[in-house]
């Protein structure tokens, strides 16, 4: 008889920003694993059953604090944290207030690290795992999201830092997502034609599918990656084709 190694029944997670998109998704699939999972938000959703929301603006430490013990105490523990809730508009570098790019960074970078810490307190005793959801946009130039793209490079260096101060009892890892479809996917990648040149520039010729980003979470979550801790796990279809080939081609035609 083999053992499941992806299985967290009796487990209580927490995901920020859960109420749709890649952030349902993961909820929904750490449910079915068998975890409770509690999602937050700042505006109550309806949800589909097995999940329970709490209303947190995770920008606000205070707030945080009170909503991960609440958790914690209610049902007797945390285990697992994932740190979904996050994004930003678009801006210009040059012209951005310091006003923006703050709410930008408090909720890229700021919030996992308060979320991380309040949970730190009930995970310490018995061990924990904590799930950072980062962005192609650490790892390459992001004109207009400036403020995004540093935050999400530090949240993949906290993770690394968080791994060897909280190790080995509390595991925390990365996942550098890429393009994604979601309800908002229209409204992030444009009409249908945009969204297929986007496809054909990557190694998967596709977008990926939010439930492909919450297999990643689960895998990260759960006892197949017990020596898996520091890491960022590249989910993004082998990323995109760099522009220079076309160019090079394009000149010596």
């Amino acid at each position: 008889m083999t053992t499941d190694l992806r299985d967290i029944t009796g487990k209580v997670a927490i995901v920020t920003g859960g109420t749709r998109g890649i952030g349902l998704a993961i909820a929904r699939r750490l449910a079915a694993a068998g975890a409770h999972v509690v999602v937050c938000g700042r505006t109550a959703s309806d949800l589909p059953d097995g999940l329970e929301f709490v209303p947190c603006d995770v920008r606000d430490p205070a707030a945080v604090l009170v909503m991960v013990d609440d958790v914690a105490e209610r049902h007797g523990r945390l285990d697992i944290l994932v740190n979904n809730a996050g994004g930003s508009p678009e801006a210009d570098a040059a012209t951005a207030s310091p006003r923006f790019s703050e709410r930008v960074i408090a909720l890229n970078l700021l919030a996992p690290l308060n979320l991380s810490q309040a949970a730190h307190r009930h995970m310490q005793a018995h061990g924990g795992a904590i799930v950072n959801i980062a962005s192609v946009s650490a790892i390459r130039p992001s004109p207009r999201t400036v403020a995004y793209a540093a935050a999400k490079a530090g949240l993949i260096a906290l993770g690394r830092s968080l791994a060897h101060e909280w190790g080995p009892v509390i595991r925390v890892n990365a996942i550098i997502v890429g393009y994604v479809e979601t309800e908002a996917t229209e409204a992030t990648y444009g009409n249908a034609a945009t969204q297929a040149a986007i496809a054909s520039n990557i190694g998967a010729q596709r977008l990926g599918r939010a439930d492909e980003i919450a297999e990643a979470v689960l895998f990260l979550a759960s006892p197949a990656a017990s020596y898996v801790t520091g890491a960022a796990l590249e989910v993004h279809g082998g990323g995109e084709r760099p522009p220079f080939l076309d160019i090079v081609k394009e000149h010596s035609a």
